[in-house]
């Protein structure tokens, strides 16, 4: 397990200006205040209500670093949309290490990946064939979770750092255990990971830390403190009354 972390935190150096749509952001103001956020364990979660910046604040990590902003390692260079935020421009890094091996991976745009792949794959300077890292079969021949699970399985290798957006999206509840488990893998390898995520599943591993953004500020949280876990069990406790809650209230 690492000693220190590839990435130690992250600094908004100075506020976007207020023409931009991020200046207006809950977790741009509440970072630039803070100064500072530290990733003090191998595993970090970042969660919170939809619309509290997570992917975007994500997203400037990876670009920061030297990710493609749509996902893949840092030799990936395609460009499907320029929706990505110029959050990055804004960020300083505090590394200790460099990482061997690195990955952001993003359900929302694994097809683009995917399509990628492919295409290097029709060059004949690509030998072995790029496939071969990722499982043998083109990711477009899978499944959304088994395309997703295919890459991680595959194409992470350890000592590295990667990033998640929302694994959750291609996964069955089966798969997100499975998930836990190659999460694990990857830190008994000296690995680091930073994870956005909604899922009360996949943000119970052990020992990792849990970043909640909110309009309020960015906080670290107990996993049972969080909203996902009380929603979830609450609702599992006693799905019939929440719902019979739910649709008398719409009434």
């Amino acid at each position: 397990m690492l000693e220190k972390n590839y990435l130690r935190g992250i600094e908004l150096c100075e506020m976007p200006p207020q023409d931009l749509y991020i200046s207006e952001l809950p977790v741009v103001k509440h970072l630039f205040k803070m100064g500072k956020l530290e990733f003090n364990k191998p595993v970090t979660f970042l969660v919170g209500e939809n619309g509290t910046g997570k992917s975007t604040l994500l997203e400037a990590i990876a670009v920061a670093v030297g990710f493609n902003a749509e996902g893949g390692g840092r030799n990936f260079t395609f460009s499907t949309n320029e929706s990505h935020s110029p959050l990055w421009k804004y960020l300083d890094t505090i590394k200790s290490l460099s990482a061997k091996d690195g990955f952001f991976l993003r359900a929302e745009s694994l097809y683009n990946l995917a399509s990628n792949i492919d295409e290097m794959d029709k060059q004949p300077s690509f030998d072995p064939m790029v496939i071969e890292s990722y499982g043998g079969v083109s990711l477009h021949k899978q499944s959304h979770g088994e395309s997703f699970m295919s890459l991680i399985e595959n194409r992470l290798f350890g000592n590295g750092f990667y990033i998640f957006d929302e694994p959750e999206a291609a996964l069955s509840p089966m798969r997100l255990l499975t998930l836990i488990a190659e999460i694990d893998r990857l830190v008994k390898n000296n690995s680091q990971i930073i994870i956005a995520t909604h899922s009360p599943i996949l943000m119970a591993y052990p020992n990792a830390q849990i970043i909640e953004l909110s309009k309020e500020g960015i906080k670290t949280v107990d996993y049972r403190d969080t909203e996902h876990y009380k929603v979830t069990k609450q609702f599992l406790d006693n799905p019939e009354r929440m719902i019979k809650y739910l649709i008398e209230s719409e009434c």
